[in-house]
């Protein structure tokens, strides 16, 4: 089989009746395919659309389409390609299978544990059950509708459920969100299509396969996850909800070597505690498991402070995008809403960018700790909402982190040595600590009833209070109260904020229009911490410890998380069965 690339047509030149999502102009690919070989159309067997994206940097829109072509003639493949080794656009197509590391013996002693529930979570649960491994899934929050209920709780009468939210349950903090399942990690080994293709048998659209932006959307992952679960325990697995892993039983042997033997599990439903042995055990937590990052911290498990970043949510209307990404052709049925990805590198030696843009979606209470503001996004699979939206954050590394005992003492708990940092080497909590005061401030700032502080843009960039909203009304649930950004972030912060926005404006024209609204604020862009581990996915100092996917440093999103969760689950296959970790 062929692959070829850099397939481009015009959207005026397709059929008006080919703008379904899942139908292709298959007469216009044949004829540019058959140009491209110097070959007769008819030596084409089949066709299989790979990607397919669009180009608008031209006035003509156009339609690039990668493609999989099987030949009548199969022996001519190698002669086409021979004839078109230089050509960079004619390749042999990839073999994109998965294929299991091993398979477990039927009498195995011992099952593997993972803890935590979202993509990364989910894929290694899947792959070990897939090799016959059985595992056993501890999620500290609820089964994902009852998730859902939870979170609606707080966007619509204010009360958090703080086991149950945005971040915490099945399905992760991704259920919420756009669904977005693209990435610009390296995959040589095509796991993204592993998890993609896992996503489409558990009933998500086919065209997440070609699209060259896929996205789900909540209410489609919701039954996706669901239906993954199901997989998992036909397989053999089980998940256990409402389950809070509160320790880690670490034995170190006479040689040094540290490993896991049990942990302590808290049944949230009764609050009793009861030991589980483990001795093989995935910690695929999210980036806002703060106490577990504290309890393996406590635990002697290496781990090391990591750069994010924060920001607000910026919302305009979803119209304004879309003519400034499509100009003439905003609106065409097959083009969708727009999207956008920016960044500006500020006077002040600050990056600043968008994060997770949301097209034609809503901005969402994120918190999963009381008395906290977090802004997040999210759209449904339709994107059809009057805003888009996207973070505007702006990069954080531990210079800026608190080391004070008095900043440790108050969002931690307790210092944690924090004295023991102060002579150039940051904390590895200190992140978390910087989080939660902006969080804890927000809060405040926006009226210590979980609305959210926000601006219009027009009267940030003219530094004045906001007052009323404009033509942009915000989409944040419980509410938006005005007030200043400017009390909410740090003011290097904001003033790189100021001076990105209309460059971002002349990027995207409408971009700084006054109206637009700027809700804060959004911290967890990722984990502000990395457990570190080994090229055998093991902890570095804790053998029989697996850290995995976003929340421990490895991950951004849920493409990326869930090829870590495959990766993850293959070493620990390898550890039990003893094989050779792989180059």
């Amino acid at each position: 089989m062929l692959r070829i690339s850099e397939i481009k047509l015009p959207l005026s030149a397709l059929p008006a009746g080919e703008f379904d999502a899942d139908t292709h102009p298959e007469a216009a690919l044949r004829a540019q395919i058959a140009q491209t070989l110097a070959i007769d159309a008819s030596a084409l067997a089949s066709l299989h659309v790979h990607k397919r994206s669009f180009d608008a940097r031209k006035v003509e829109l156009m339609a690039v389409y990668i493609v999989d072509v099987t030949l009548a003639d199969a022996a001519q493949e190698a002669a086409l390609l021979a004839a078109h080794e230089k050509n960079p656009h004619v390749n042999a197509t990839p073999d994109m299978a998965w294929k299991p590391v091993g398979q477990a013996p039927h009498d195995l002693a011992e099952r593997p544990v993972v803890i935590g529930f979202g993509p990364c979570g989910i894929f290694a649960a899947l792959v070990l059950a897939q090799m016959g491994f059985k595992p056993i899934v501890l999620e500290r929050g609820r089964e994902v509708r009852q998730r859902t209920k939870d979170t609606w709780g707080l966007w619509r009468k204010r009360v958090l459920t703080p086991e149950s939210n945005v971040q915490f349950g099945e399905g992760g903090a991704g259920t919420f969100s756009d669904g977005k399942l693209y990435s610009q990690i390296k995959d040589p080994r095509h796991l993204g299509r592993k998890v993609m293709e896992e996503f489409v048998q558990a009933g998500a659209p086919a065209e997440i396969l070609y699209t060259a932006h896929p996205h789900i959307g909540t209410f489609k992952l919701v039954k996706v996850v669901e239906t993954l679960r199901e997989q998992i325990i036909a397989m053999g697995g089980e998940v256990r909800f409402g389950q809070r892993v509160s320790d880690v039983q670490v034995q170190t042997d006479a040689d040094g070597t540290r490993r896991v033997t049990g942990l302590t599990v808290v049944n949230l439903a009764t609050g009793k505690e009861q030991p589980l042995p483990a001795t093989q055990v995935v910690m695929a937590l999210g980036h806002s498991s703060r106490d577990t990052f504290a309890m393996l911290y406590e635990r002697g498990v290496a781990m090391e402070a990591k750069p994010f970043s924060i920001g607000v949510r910026i919302e305009h209307p979803q119209s304004v995008i879309d003519r400034a990404r499509w100009g003439k052709h905003a609106g065409h049925p097959l083009l969708g809403a727009a999207d956008y990805k920016l960044v500006h590198h500020a006077k002040n030696g600050r990056a600043v960018y968008s994060f997770c843009m949301c097209p034609g979606g809503t901005v969402v209470a994120a918190t999963s700790e009381p008395e906290r503001v977090v802004t997040n996004g999210m759209s449904q699979y339709s994107r059809n909402e009057r805003n888009a939206n996207a973070g505007m954050v702006v990069a954080v590394d531990e210079s800026d982190f608190p080391s004070d005992v008095a900043s440790f003492e108050q969002h931690l708990g307790k210092s944690y040595g924090v004295e023991n940092y102060q002579t150039g080497t940051t904390h590895p909590l200190a992140g978390i600590v910087l989080q939660r005061q902006l969080e804890s401030n927000a809060y405040v700032v926006g009226g210590s009833n979980y609305s959210a502080p926000g601006q219009l843009v027009g009267d940030f960039l003219a530094r004045r209070d906001s007052t009323a909203f404009g033509d942009v009304q915000p989409s944040y649930k419980p509410g938006v109260h005005l007030t200043s950004i400017d009390k909410a972030l740090p003011a290097f912060a904001t003033e790189a904020m100021r001076e990105a926005l209309p460059v971002f404006g002349r990027k995207i024209r409408g971009y700084d229009m006054a109206d637009a609204v700027m809700t804060g604020v959004e911290t967890r862009t990722s984990a502000p911490l990395r457990i570190g581990r080994g090229a055998d996915f093991q902890s570095l100092n804790t053998q029989g410890l697996y850290p995995a996917g976003e929340g421990a440093g490895y991950a951004g999103g849920i493409l990326s998380a869930g090829v870590d969760g495959i990766k993850v689950g293959e070493s620990l296959a390898r550890q039990m069965l003893g094989l050779a970790d792989a180059a």
